[in-house]
């Protein structure tokens, strides 16, 4: 649970989550049920609005399809580039992600198999949208935890690929037998503020968003290698 504290103090929840829907896009295009914010540099994906089950696995399986486009193919020498001193290459990326994502969902799984409080729901003032929002804004960058750190593991994208989809599956698998209402009625209450157990669960796949985009960020760099 320390590290999870942490890992949210690094990313400054409790300074943005309140103000985070001040800063939603002024176009918005519906797509397949997914909203789309198009204004640069805003969050790509919006959760539709329901906020069910099936709009969580929706996301996750975003998430991964996003990663899974970013990374195929990549050779070892655009795995290991790394755009600037003290910034991560690809490779690094992907560890932290993967090593994140089990960390994240047991202690997700921890916060769920407490007591639930529903008479506490209205102590939770984040959207759901807002959590995506602050946790895909790369406007602020923030320091992982040491547990966190990646140790330069990955060589070989499929590699990744094979861990990450196999560090996920036992998220989707929880997801899909979970029930709205029991997740709600869970809550989290952490220095950076107060969330439910869904939410605890959308951080996992938010939090992946981000990093692919941290990706995204290396791919664009004027001297990423060719091949």
């Amino acid at each position: 649970m320390k590290v999870l504290i942490k890992f949210m103090l690094a990313l400054g929840v409790s300074i943005t989550l309140p103000f985070i829907m001040a800063k939603a896009a002024d176009k918005i295009a519906v797509i397949n049920n997914v909203t789309r914010i198009t204004e640069q540099n805003a969050p790509s994906v919006i959760l539709n609005q329901q906020g069910n089950i099936d709009s969580l696995i929706q996301y996750f399986q975003y998430t991964t399809k996003s990663l899974k486009d970013d990374i195929s193919g990549l050779s070892e020498a655009q795995l290991q580039f790394s755009p600037g001193e003290g910034k991560w290459s690809i490779g690094q990326c992907l560890e932290h992600i993967i090593r994140s994502e089990s960390l994240l969902f047991e202690m997700a799984k921890k916060e769920l198999g407490k007591a639930p409080q529903p008479n506490r729901k209205n102590e939770v003032k984040s959207t759901d949208q807002g959590l995506i929002n602050m946790m895909t804004d790369r406007s602020q960058k923030f320091q992982a935890p040491k547990e966190l750190q990646p140790t330069g593991k990955y060589k070989n994208s499929q590699v990744a690929i094979k861990d990450f989809l196999a560090a996920r599956e036992p998220v989707l698998l929880y997801i899909k037998n979970a029930n709205i209402d029991d997740l709600r009625n869970h809550i989290s209450e952490y220095p950076t503020g107060v969330v439910d157990g869904y939410q605890n669960l959308l951080f996992i796949a938010a939090h992946c968003a981000r990093h692919t985009k941290q990706i995204e960020e290396v791919l664009a760099d004027p001297n990423f290698p060719k091949k």
